[in-house]
């Protein structure tokens, strides 16, 4: 029978091993436990590692002879090995705790906080005014028994213009300058297309009651009161029993709550495509408490919103009877009424993350 080279420590002689291989890897065990006392880092434990456990350690050369021995001596031999292996890994990882061990220990000493010295300054952050403002109208109206909608800013052509009564070939697209993606797809000019969404998904069997706040886009140039991105809160109300009346009220809840509650409103008549009759809403000059003055060119009021009742021809086209259902819709642009309330004399400070202008409002 053919004999294994010398250096792997293993005769064999008429089929069985001359030497016990337990003897061997007991002694490959205490040459382990010497070498880890000499490991200082992850580097050498894994090199270690290698070593004793790899695809060329000694006891991986040993397993080989499995394969010359009898049958009926595979299975122990077999066994030593495993178990050979299992305490070879318990060691190597019971050294790989006691590096982290020692690692997290140094790296404690070396952040070692005193905290006996005095804190650092620094200035707190706050919630931009646009977003604080948006957050207190929607407060105001949770409080009301409204609900909460949005809906995508990219909308199709359907629902940001001919399901609010406005075709392709009517005049009322004139006023708005519209940012087109392509033939059918545009950005938002109004958070109205979320108005008729909610009433579509309803399927006119069931009043409405929500606002919908969000970022609308025009196409125009950006001066002191024209910004090509701005916000706004539409709100929209659908049942059997809505009238003008409810619409001033609830809008004059809102100018006292933004204004002040000595704050007056009027409505003038106005156009809109989808309401009919439509209103312009004025507020009463916080600045000459109505008397006239230069801010609101000696009117004494000055216009937040446009409003008025949802046009038959949109709740019959969002599902809705109008032979049994009316409502009321009205839009507040945030900017708006945050330069009113605040005086703030350019919408352009909004977007410039001046850090100055921000802490104004901490």
């Amino acid at each position: 029978m053919a004999v294994p080279a010398p250096d792997r420590a293993f005769l064999f002689e008429k089929g069985r091993v001359s030497m016990d291989v337990n003897e061997r890897i007991k002694a490959l065990e205490e040459k382990l436990i010497e070498a880890l006392k000499k490991v200082e880092d992850h580097n050498d434990l894994q090199q270690t590692k290698a070593e004793f456990l790899g695809k060329k350690a000694e006891i991986s050369q040993i397993m080989k002879h499995m394969k010359d021995l009898p049958e009926e001596e595979r299975p122990a031999f077999g066994k030593a090995i495993n178990e050979g292996k299992q305490r070879f890994s318990e060691l190597i990882e019971r050294k790989r705790e006691e590096i982290r061990r020692r690692e997290l220990d140094q790296k404690l000493k070396q952040e070692r906080i005193d905290v006996t010295l005095d804190a650092p300054d620094y200035t707190p952050g706050s919630v931009h005014i646009i977003h604080r403002i948006v957050e207190e109208i929607e407060d105001l109206f949770i409080g009301m028994g409204y609900r909460i909608e949005e809906g995508p800013e990219i909308e199709t052509d359907e629902y940001n213009f001919e399901r609010l009564n406005i075709p392709k070939d009517h005049p009322a697209r004139d006023m708005q300058d519209t940012l087109y993606i392509d033939g059918e797809r545009l950005l938002r000019t109004h958070t109205s297309p979320v108005q008729v969404r909610t009433m579509l998904r309803y399927g006119g069997g069931e009043p409405v009651k929500i606002i919908c706040p969000g970022a609308v886009y025009r196409r125009d140039d950006d001066d002191a009161t024209h910004s090509h991105q701005f916000y706004q809160i539409e709100g929209l109300v659908v049942d059997e029993h809505t009238t003008m009346s409810d619409l001033k009220g609830t809008l004059l809840r809102v100018a006292r709550e933004m204004f002040g509650s000595d704050r007056e409103i009027r409505l003038r008549p106005s156009y809109f495509p989808f309401t009919e009759p439509s209103v312009e809403v004025d507020v009463t000059c916080a600045n000459c408490d109505g008397d006239g003055c230069g801010v609101c060119k000696q009117s004494g009021y000055i216009e937040i919103l446009g409003a008025g009742m949802v046009n038959n021809a949109v709740l019959r086209m969002s599902g809705y009877d109008p032979e049994r259902y009316q409502g009321f819709a009205f839009g507040l642009g945030i900017e708006r009424i945050a330069m009113l309330r605040y005086g703030i004399e350019d919408i352009r400070h909004f977007y410039v993350n001046d850090l100055r202008f921000n802490r104004q409002f901490t």
